[in-house]
């Protein structure tokens, strides 16, 4: 019998678990040529396998993240985008469950070794992207987004739409825009009907500096929504857009998504309100009669 690994280090000034106040998400799924996934994969993550579903085909996964953090000093707000592939262990292959897509995406997989292995994370916030890299040792850098989202608080409907744009470290640890557009998803969910997907925990893995393979598994306290979009007359419900295919996150994609791919489904999350200030109304002034 091995001995028991020891738990990564969690370093100052960061506090495990780290706990979302808000969450709002949408993660689009394709199905692809496995081989360019396993090329991809294996010069990120070598201990990680690519999961295979319908045909034998790979699954990546974007999603886009928006949360809400309190903190002893106050509040903060993070927005995120993760390309993933959906992996496991190498060691595990003998415990994986065979499953079709549908049956993924609406968390059957209890085993929760089928997790999301992280190639790119882009986010705006800076706390965030050092707690990514150092804790979970995700490949995260920066950028900033323009984004259109179904809302309580705006018009009825149910599209999403994200822009991602680079950035940089400006003076003082601040994020420098620029005024480079990485990628656009959009996501047209009206009239569709949702699956509630017991999905969580969410294992996410990470290889960091050393070599050494990490998972992190993350809890939702409520299911998520799944949108079942393999039927033809879906196809043009999603659409990505790759604006810097040159760069690193747009070199990604394209080695495993070919322009136009539809996708096989799509996940949204939206933490429900907590209260709401209602429509005020006149009082009566002056003397009364």
């Amino acid at each position: 019998m091995t001995d028991p690994l020891p738990l990564p280090p969690v370093p100052e000034p960061f506090r495990l678990p780290f706990h979302y106040g808000a969450l709002h998400q949408i993660g689009l799924d394709w199905l692809v040529e496995p081989e360019p996934v396993r090329e991809l994969l294996a010069k990120h993550h070598p201990d990680l396998t690519a999961a295979t579903f319908e045909d034998g085909r790979a699954l990546v996964s974007l999603n886009y993240q928006l949360y809400f953090a309190q903190y002893a000093f106050g509040g903060g707000v993070t927005q995120e985008i993760e390309f993933n592939v959906i992996a496991f262990p190498t060691t595990e292959s003998d415990r994986l469950p065979r499953l079709a897509y549908a049956q993924f995406a609406q968390g059957w997989d209890q085993t929760k070794l089928l997790g999301i292995a992280r190639l790119h994370v882009v986010c705006d916030n800076l706390f965030a992207i050092r707690a990514g890299q150092e804790i979970y040792a995700e490949p995260k850098y920066p950028g900033w987004f323009e984004v259109d989202l179904p809302s309580l608080n705006g018009p009825t409907g149910e599209t999403w739409n994200v822009r991602c744009n680079a950035a940089s470290l400006g003076p003082n640890d601040t994020l420098k825009q620029e005024a480079t557009p990485l990628l656009d998803v959009t996501a047209k969910l009206d009239g569709l009907a949702a699956v509630a997907a017991n999905a969580a925990p969410v294992t996410g893995y990470g290889t960091d500096r050393e070599g050494r393979l990490l998972a992190g598994p993350m809890n939702l306290y409520q299911p998520y929504q799944w949108y079942d979009l393999t039927r033809p007359e879906h196809s043009e419900r999603t659409r990505l857009t790759v604006h810097a295919p040159d760069g690193d996150l747009g070199l990604g994609i394209r080695a495993v998504l070919a322009d136009g791919t539809p996708a096989a489904g799509a996940w949204t999350y939206q933490s429900p309100p907590v209260a709401a200030h209602n429509r005020p109304y006149y009082l009566p002034t002056g003397a009364r009669p």
